[in-house]
């Protein structure tokens, strides 16, 4: 169940961590390329369902019907972090949905981006709804809704025509059986998908080529998506964010979810790759995606420097000194 240690923790030279789980990497054929742990553990999308559940809006033209700009378009399959240029798109959407905030099952919250929530709090401003790092797929779903004609309310429950909508297409790029999978509730109150790792990684295979899809009108909204996403990569997570840091790099097309799982395609060398951090922890997933990237060569080596320079090896204390290291010990 736990998997294989991904990586440990030293703070001097004693282990003081050590944190699980498994690795599906996938070939353009679908079979099984590397692997640690299991391949076949189900676990939960969450978060990087996202871009897939937004293929329904694009795929339907609704994001021209509503008049998104490309970064709006692209928000849809995000996570934000809540930085103001975040916000500034998320509330042009609405405007654009004539719609409230209000509209937004979720509780008030504010970012996560520390700068963003602290001139917020200094500001003595309010928490809302937009600042939820979900609040542009719950747009997207609600762009869906509208769009096919469907009621708004109940937009976040899965028995409404715009979830089954997005779970048949979830299903579909994931090749596996839509009456298998399995059905809970994300942190933001709508329905969250899971099925096996190995899915998850055909999922993203199928992002990165195309060419695989043989629905026509699917095919080119992941084609148009993806292009979005490199080339608004900021919008996917925001400053600092690992999917923004994969994103700029055109090659590649990637998302994370909550709970420690993490899925990304790459376009040249035909890959899916799934993984997921049974602790459920998400600060590891630099270093262990930059330790797949230069096991299996990946030749970018800008992409692989970013990653550590953005998620360095070394762990510090609240004084900023270093007091151990992060080591990614799977090999695949």
């Amino acid at each position: 169940m736990m998997g294989d240690v991904l990586v440990k923790d030293y703070r001097g030279n004693v282990l003081e961590n050590v944190h699980p789980g498994h690795i599906c990497i996938i070939d353009y054929n679908g079979k099984i390329k590397y692997d640690v742990g299991d391949n076949q553990h189900i676990t939960y999308m969450r978060s990087s369902a996202k871009p897939l559940q937004a293929i329904p809006v694009i795929k339907y033209g609704f994001d021209k019907k509503y008049g998104y700009t490309d970064k709006e378009t692209t928000i849809l399959a995000a996570s934000h972090w809540g930085e103001p240029f975040h916000i500034a798109t998320i509330e042009s959407i609405i405007a654009k949905l004539n719609i409230t905030e209000d509209d937004l099952i979720m509780l008030p919250t504010y970012p996560i981006n520390v700068k963003a929530r602290e001139a917020l709090l200094k500001a003595n401003k309010p928490a809302r709804r937009v600042y939820h790092n979900c609040s542009g797929k719950h747009l997207g779903i609600i762009t869906l809704s509208k769009g096919m004609g469907y009621e708004t309310e109940g937009y976040w429950e899965i028995d409404h025509p715009a979830q089954q909508e997005i779970l048949r297409h979830v299903a579909y790029m994931a090749e596996y059986d839509k009456d298998e999978v399995k059905i809970g509730v994300d942190g933001c109150g709508v329905p969250v998908f899971a099925m096996p790792l190995y899915n998850l990684a055909k999922a993203f295979l199928r992002m990165a080529c195309p060419e695989l899809i043989k629905d026509d009108e699917i095919r080119m909204a992941v084609i148009r998506l993806t292009k979005l996403m490199n080339k608004n990569s900021e919008m996917i997570g925001g400053t600092g964010t690992i999917c923004s840091n994969l994103l700029m790099d055109d090659n590649i097309v990637a998302k994370g979810g909550a709970q420690g799982v993490y899925c990304f395609g790459l376009k040249k060398e035909k890959l899916g790759i799934a993984l997921k951090v049974m602790d459920g922890t998400e600060n590891n997933w630099g270093i262990i995606v930059a330790s797949i990237l230069e096991q299996i060569g990946y030749d970018n080596k800008e992409t692989i420097s970013r990653l550590y320079n953005v998620f360095p090896n070394d762990i510090k204390n609240d004084n900023n000194i270093v007091v151990g290291r992060k080591e990614a010990v799977f090999r695949i």
